[in-house]
């Protein structure tokens, strides 16, 4: 019997072992329960992470409003030469730090002891402590206080993305697309519906009472709408006697089952992962870069709008194709991920060079470019934790799918170090602008 046949019957026997593990396969109903509870799931992890930092940026205004009222009181101030380029410095304070350290912490470590604590008791902190992010910018007296509600806000993010990244491999791989579109809808809706209600007249503190439905919902998906299968309690045991990382790739269609892996498996998962964490890394290292650097100095001083209006729709747009990609995955499928680091880069370098010797004549194209920015972003995201999903071995899916989630928050905290200097550095400057 030659290889291709044993590993054939190899896989028919773990299709029926895990056809013996979870019982009846789904119906149709309970399927589309699952994808619906996914996207859910998505919206509401990505959605306090949306809400709550803007809602801190305006606390925070009204908590220094009196500083600012003095210091206007005894300091004149310099007329502005529109000729040139108007930016604020990006600090590097709490609020950055805040917003980025907890979910790269908790992403970095987190495949290492994660499979320690059960699904329920997950989803449970995660809800506490996006219910934390409201309630404590909401209660905020004080600048500390608003920086916790960050904290508490990054670590729902962090914490979620892995729980429910790895919760998908005992699901139909689609939930994989549904939970991807579901974060890309959390920023046009959750910048939408916050907006609205601030300006149908709620404070940004009432605004956030308002959000506390959120964690709710969380909730009521995954205790009360997902049908999870029973694999997903039956656990498995490996020895990590096996030093062939190219049998932890697989193309098989099975869905995964509980496993304990030794901590030599884990260590040996993360290479075979390099090739899907690395494109995405770039990818993202570019798109924040973009993100954090340069989109406020994008402006046009020949429009109607003002610099901070520009900038609120460039985020719209942007967020409105990372939406779009993020929902596209069983339409258009990306299966050469290396592609989008290169055309990303190529965004940056076309926007980089747009700032400093503004040939771009019309806001209108690079709204264009933006959107597609989005469009890279949130392609990436979704075909490498789907390209995870198919490529990689039923019993190591788990674990890979949690694992690969550092990359999109590694590549937005490098970004973050590098793009702050360097927008602070164009600033000195005093570009001219059109």
């Amino acid at each position: 019997m030659n290889e291709n046949e044993t590993r054939s019957k190899d896989e028919l026997s773990f299709r029926e072992n895990m056809q013996n593990a979870t019982g009846n396969v789904l119906s149709s109903f309970d399927k589309k329960r699952n994808l619906i509870g996914f996207w859910i799931l998505g919206l509401c992890n990505n959605f306090a992470y949306v809400i709550m930092l803007s809602a801190a940026h305006d606390i925070l205004k009204e908590q220094e409003k009196g500083a600012e009222v003095h210091h206007n009181e005894t300091t004149t101030t310099e007329p502005v030469d529109e000729h040139y380029m108007q930016c604020n410095e990006i600090s590097t304070g709490a609020i950055l730090l805040a917003d980025i350290l907890p979910t790269l912490i908790i992403k970095l470590t987190a495949p290492f002891y994660i499979h320690h604590i059960s699904y329920r008791v997950r989803v449970a902190i995660v809800v506490l402590f996006n219910l934390s992010s409201f309630l404590l910018v909401g209660f905020s007296v004080g600048i500390w206080m608003s920086i916790l509600g960050v904290v508490c806000a990054s670590i729902c993010g962090g914490l979620g993305e892995v729980t429910y990244m790895s919760l998908s491999a005992f699901f139909d791989r689609n939930v994989i697309s549904t939970y991807s579109s579901g974060t890309g809808g959390a920023g046009v809706f959750g910048a939408l519906s916050y907006a609205g209600l601030t300006s149908a007249g709620l404070s940004p503190r009432n605004t956030l009472f308002v959000m506390t439905i959120i964690p709710v919902t969380m909730a009521i998906s995954y205790f009360g709408i997902l049908k999870k299968p029973d694999n997903m309690y039956t656990k498995t045991v490996t020895d990590g006697t096996s030093d062939d990382t190219t049998a932890l790739l697989d193309d098989s269609k099975e869905v995964s089952t509980k496993i304990d892996l030794s901590l030599k498996d884990r260590l040996r998962l993360l290479r075979p992962l390099l090739k899907y964490m690395i494109p995405l890394i770039l990818v993202y290292f570019a798109e924040y870069f973009i993100n954090q650097g340069l989109m406020e100095i994008l402006y046009f001083n020949n429009i109607s709008w003002s610099i901070s209006e520009q900038y609120r729709w460039y985020q719209v747009d942007y967020q409105l194709g990372v939406f779009i990609s993020r929902s596209s995955v069983n339409f258009f499928e990306v299966k050469r991920l290396w592609v989008l680091p290169i055309i990303q880069f190529i965004n940056l370098g076309i926007l980089l060079t747009q700032v400093f010797y503004r040939y771009i004549p019309n806001i209108a194209i690079i709204f264009v470019i933006i959107f597609f920015e989005g469009l890279l972003g949130g392609a990436a995201f979704v075909n490498t934790f789907y390209q995870i999903s198919k490529e990689i071995r039923a019993e190591y899916r788990e674990y890979s799918l949690g694992a690969a989630t550092i990359a999109d928050s590694f590549g937005i905290s490098v970004a973050g170090a590098v793009s702050i200097p360097s927008h602070n550095h164009i600033c000195s400057l005093h570009l001219k602008v059109m």
